[in-house]
């Protein structure tokens, strides 16, 4: 009996398997597409699911240290008068809740909620502003204050004062992102922002973290490049290595077994393990003091709301949170876009994104009352994550949510994160935001681009939003109205470059004429992916939109909900077919790749 070859995880487009006929099986299986999303073989195996979990808690670390770091590198020493590793579990633990509570009743992507940058500007005009300051000296790149150490100045209790008046901004940004989305405001916006809107908006959210990426490298560039080349090579060159999933076994006798991308699958994990030892071996400690203070940090405790102290509530607060608010949910917004985009799955619908900004408001409000100074957001490196690896299930989300929660009941545990060389946290954001990057350009043909009024829309967003910020850092002279909560609030929101990106383009695609063809909208199609989505089946779209449905226990409360706040429910012409009944919680459980056990080919019967 001949023994029929090895049966690789084969990819197609979420949806297309209930119309379009089926292909032959290619013979070579060596070169698979690269721009395949999903599978057609289950959920992944749990040992698979675990090290995809670890490589975005990976990813998470470097925006959870770096936002933290910049945030406490002004802090004299001694200024807290706690472990900063409870600091990281209090966010930690925050972002894990939130990631559950978005993929299983938010949005439904498979989003990780991660501390977000758009949190960290207007927390350091805050602080800055708050502290007496001695000397202001304009460097290369950023404005630099320095503290006043002279015997006339505050005491260092100023920092933590300065602390909770941040977490109370998180506290205030949390509630209004949470009135925001349960009102449906956002949901309903962002089907007005076509592909001028977001695309900008994507290329902005590339760049905007270059300086930041930079100040990690440069601690090792040697470090830095040795990690960035490992992942091109582990992600593109060695991508399409098939590997069976337990190389160390005989060849199974079986007529079928499955073989996995394991480079690119792992092109995260293999990069930072290795660079990691060759760190070591070399003897390079390059750890942050600011986040690896020698204070005693306990394996176990419950965070719980006024740990250190309650909140501080001002209007100061008041005016960062504004900010805060606004530019997390339009980074948010941009993310909804940018991970249907990589899973080839239609715009999210308003229902979704309210549910979504309603729950990430939740939890930036955990965040705040656990004294977090940073609030939760979904992360444009986690998405670009999905997008290097081509794999997101929402097994995985949910597996994330779940070790974050556990590293925020140890803060010893999650001081560990904090050993990770600079290096390595800068090359692997570096690396995710080049996806969400490129994501956006690839974005820019879904209009017409050899439009004047495109081009100059295009252009004149993604340049201005670059411009204010580096102008308002490079600014000798802060900007000063008078009054300090409206001096924090306008700093705060003309520094934040996907907000001005975001605002305007929205703007300037809404007021300048254009018809529906040069904007890239189409008669009733989602705006952001008309043109790859027209000639999709109509059963394949339904089938893309059961993916945004809430799970099916929750759908029955939807009747009982007031009226006001059915926008976080589906349209009844929403929910899909009668016929078919809503889908099972399980069915639609895994957008990206499904990997299972086995794959067996189909019989001849089911060929047709």
């Amino acid at each position: 009996m001949s023994q029929s070859p090895p049966n690789a995880i084969q990819l197609q487009s979420a949806g297309s398997q209930s119309t379009l006929a089926p292909l032959p099986r290619p013979p070579d299986v060596q070169n698979p597409p690269s721009h395949s999303w999903a599978s057609l073989c289950g959920p992944p195996p749990w040992g698979l699911s675990c090290l995809l979990a670890l490589q975005h808690i990976l990813v998470l670390a470097s925006l959870l240290c770096t936002s933290h770091l910049l945030l406490l590198q002004s802090l004299p020493a001694g200024g807290l008068s706690f472990s900063p590793a409870q600091l990281l579990a209090s966010s930690l633990f925050a972002c894990g809740v939130s990631t559950s509570l978005q993929t299983w009743m938010g949005s439904r992507l498979p989003l990780v909620q991660a501390p977000s940058l758009q949190f960290l500007i207007p927390a350091l005009v805050l602080t800055s502003q708050k502290l007496p300051l001695a000397l202001r000296t304009p460097g290369n790149s950023s404005l630099v204050l320095r503290l006043c150490g002279r015997p006339g100045c505050h005491g260092l209790e100023l920092w933590n004062t300065s602390i909770r008046e941040v977490s109370g901004a998180v506290v205030i940004s949390g509630l209004l992102q949470a009135t925001l989305g349960l009102l449906g405001g956002p949901g309903h916006l962002f089907l007005r922002c076509g592909p001028l809107v977001l695309a900008p908006s994507l290329v902005v959210a590339g760049l905007s973290v270059y300086r930041e990426v930079a100040l990690l490298c440069f601690t090792h560039w040697g470090l830095a490049s040795l990690l960035i080349v490992l992942m091109v090579v582990c992600s593109q060159h060695l991508g399409s290595c098939l590997l069976p999933p337990r190389p160390w076994r005989p060849a199974s006798t079986s007529s079928t077994h499955t073989h996995i991308l394991a480079f690119r699958l792992l092109s995260v994990l293999i990069p930072v393990a290795c660079v990691w030892i060759v760190s070591a071996l070399l003897g390079l400690s390059i750890i942050p003091g600011e986040l690896s203070a020698p204070t005693k940090t306990p394996w176990f405790w419950l965070p719980h709301p006024a740990e250190w102290d309650w909140p501080l509530l001002t209007p100061r607060a008041l005016a960062a949170g504004i900010s805060m608010a606004l530019a997390a949910s339009t980074s948010s917004l941009g993310c909804y876009a940018l991970c249907g985009q990589l899973l080839h799955l239609p715009s999210p619908p308003p229902h979704a994104c309210s549910r979504g900004l309603s729950l990430e408001g939740l939890g930036s409000v955990l965040a705040g009352l656990l004294g977090s100074p940073m609030g939760t957001a979904s992360s444009f490196p986690n998405v670009g994550t999905v997008g290097l690896l081509q794999a997101g299930p929402r097994r995985v989300a949910y597996l994330v949510g779940l070790f974050c929660v556990a590293l925020g009941l140890s803060p010893r545990l999650a001081q560990f994160l904090t050993t990770i060389p600079l290096p390595v946290l800068g090359g692997v954001l570096g690396v995710t935001q080049a996806v969400v990057l490129s994501t956006g350009f690839s974005s820019f043909h879904l209009a017409d681009i050899d439009s004047g009024r495109n081009v100059f829309i295009v252009g004149f967003s993604i340049f201005t939003a670059l411009l204010l910020p580096r102008w308002f850092r490079e600014a000798p002279v802060l900007l000063s109205t008078g009054w300090s909560p409206l001096d924090v609030l306008l700093h705060s929101l003309l520094t934040e470059p996907i907000f001005l990106a975001g605002l305007l383009g929205f703007l300037l695609e809404n007021t300048i004429p254009g018809t529906r063809l040069e904007r890239g909208l189409g008669q009733g199609l989602p705006p952001p992916f008309t043109a790859r989505e027209a000639p999709m089946p109509q059963k394949s779209k339904e089938r893309a939109d059961q993916e945004y449905e809430l799970p099916f226990s929750i759908q029955n409360l939807c009747p009982c909900i007031h009226q006001h706040l059915r926008c976080l429910c589906p349209l009844p012409q929403d929910s899909g077919n009668e016929e078919r009944g809503p889908s099972e919680p399980g069915e639609t459980a895994d957008l990206l790749p499904d990997f299972g056990d086995q794959c067996p080919q189909p019989s001849r019967g089911e060929s047709q």
